[in-house]
């Protein structure tokens, strides 16, 4: 056999390993995880690589059952549910953690997520379809009495997934939240740059409802694609609607 002949041979035969090597890997993922969820490793330079000076190992820390470190540690986007109902309670829970009242130490009367200049241009409607004690219907939260003002009779899931571009899980949750903000209540008093403040309110408040609903073994995800005139006119507000989270037990 020619050397030419063999040294081909013995390429193809390592990287014929290498493959099979490579392909028998299995990486296993948790049973709730979704793709939207998944860290981005394939951006060049990244900052925190193994190879920068300087770098050193920070201490573990618990994640105490109960606890909120446990709570982000199991939080994840979740996209199907099963045909159990929500009870009053939990529906009532996750409205409050989202934006009801609360009592601060140093303040006085406040909520559970902050906001600021404590404008809170957030209101939250309870789209409800499957749950306990509650006719279906869209509901307007009452932060101030702890309670929900009928908008609308009739279960208007499928309504509001349709106006969500399809989104069908949206109509399979027992229940959906909707977060709808009035810009005024913040631009009223910052101007313009008032605008980024209500985005940043909504991030505080869906991720207060995202870790109440862990603590209560349900699942959520934040939903942003979707028909804002379309949401608007299912949920009968003239408020301008940024996020719908859906809810129920995975």
């Amino acid at each position: 056999m020619k050397l030419c002949h063999f040294i081909a041979l013995l390429l193809i035969v390592c990287l014929s390993v290498f493959f099979i090597g490579a392909c028998s890997e299995v990486v296993e993922k948790p049973e709730n995880a979704v793709e939207n969820d998944k860290i981005d490793s394939t951006v060049e330079n990244n900052q925190y690589s193994e190879n920068s000076s300087g770098n050193f190992a920070l201490p573990d820390f618990d994640r105490e059952e109960g606890s909120v470190a446990e709570a982000l540690y199991r939080r994840v986007s979740q996209r199907s549910y099963s045909d159990d109902a929500l009870t009053l309670e939990q529906a009532a829970t996750l409205l409050w953690a989202a934006g009801g009242l609360n009592i601060d130490g140093e303040t006085g009367p406040t909520r559970t997520s902050p906001s600021a200049g404590g404008t809170y241009p957030l209101d939250f409607y309870l789209v409800a379809g499957n749950v306990q004690d509650l006719s279906p219907g869209i509901y307007r939260y009452d932060y101030l009495n702890h309670r929900l003002m009928p908008v609308a009779d009739e279960d208007r899931r499928l309504e509001l997934a349709e106006a969500a571009l399809g989104q069908q899980f949206i109509a399979e949750a027992p229940a959906s939240i909707v977060f709808v903000a009035y810009f005024e209540r913040s631009t009223g008093r910052y101007g313009e740059r008032g605008e980024r403040y209500v985005y940043m309110d909504t991030g505080y408040a869906s991720q207060s409802l995202h870790l109440q609903a862990v603590e209560l073994d349900l699942g959520t995800v934040a939903i942003g694609a979707f028909d804002d005139a379309e949401v608007s006119a299912v949920l009968e507000t003239d408020g301008a609607p940024l996020k719908i989270m859906p809810v129920g037990s995975p």
